[in-house]
């Protein structure tokens, strides 16, 4: 499974380094099996010496190598900390900073030309829910409009948007029909993100075509954290 946290805009260079040694160091001594990311802010990237199921990655970039773009951050400077991972179309960055369908299609296309990792963001307000499943559906699939649902390091992060930093998270029934209609379609991971918390999360990866989490405020200590990986491994040893 991929247990994956949104560092968002918290945590410095110092507290990134420590909280990573720490989730590595708890990783080695589990053994965990699991897939684990953490998505630190632009300031807080270095070199980490992570195990290889852990990576750490960008939350954002603008799709250049480098140039004559103010207060941008291009693959140039994610390069230098080996980043192989980003996440793109979160709701955050759609919603509140007005990022467009054609802005996060040439970020996607980008970073698939650089072959690294890519976490999908999708989901719906709180008025499209409203309206049903089929009106959600239709509201989730504008979002791959430009696209290429078939690269191979694809992995799509289903996150109703009235679940993100509310404390309310999406029923089991209506994680499960927006998963299992994604995956008539698409044949990379899906996970779930929207009010993760550890004592939720056992329920959200046994959902079917769960492939795993995109957690926000209640991964940001490497306690609850590491709880999740916990989790993770538990139901899969089970």
């Amino acid at each position: 499974m991929i247990i994956a946290s949104n560092f968002k805009t918290n945590y410095t260079r110092a507290k990134t380094d420590d909280f990573v040694i720490a989730i590595q160091d708890f990783m080695r001594t589990t053994r965990s099996k699991q897939q684990v990311r953490i998505y630190a802010p632009a300031t807080a990237l270095d070199l980490f010496d992570e195990i290889p199921s852990l990576h750490v990655g960008a939350q954002n970039f603008y799709p250049t190598q480098n140039g004559s773009y103010t207060g941008e951050i291009g693959f140039e400077q994610l390069e230098e900390f080996a980043i192989d991972t980003v996440l793109i179309g979160h709701s955050e960055r759609r919603h509140i900073l007005k990022e467009s369908q054609d802005l996060i299609a040439q970020k996607f296309n980008f970073a698939q030309a650089k072959n690294v990792e890519i976490i999908y963001c999708v989901g719906e307000p709180k008025e499209i829910r409203a309206l049903g499943i089929d009106a959600v559906m239709a509201y989730i699939w504008e979002q791959f409009e430009g696209i290429d649902i078939n690269y191979e390091r694809l992995v799509i992060a289903y996150e109703p948007v009235w679940a993100i930093g509310t404390g309310l998270t999406a029923s089991d029934d209506d994680i499960k029909e927006v998963l299992g209609r994604l995956d008539e379609k698409l044949s990379a991971p899906l996970l779930y993100g929207g009010s993760v918390k550890v004592d939720n999360i056992k329920e959200i990866l046994s959902i079917d075509k769960c492939s795993g989490v995109l957690v926000g405020t209640a991964s940001w200590s490497v306690e609850a954290f590491s709880s999740m990986i916990q989790a993770a491994d538990n139901l899969e040893k089970q």
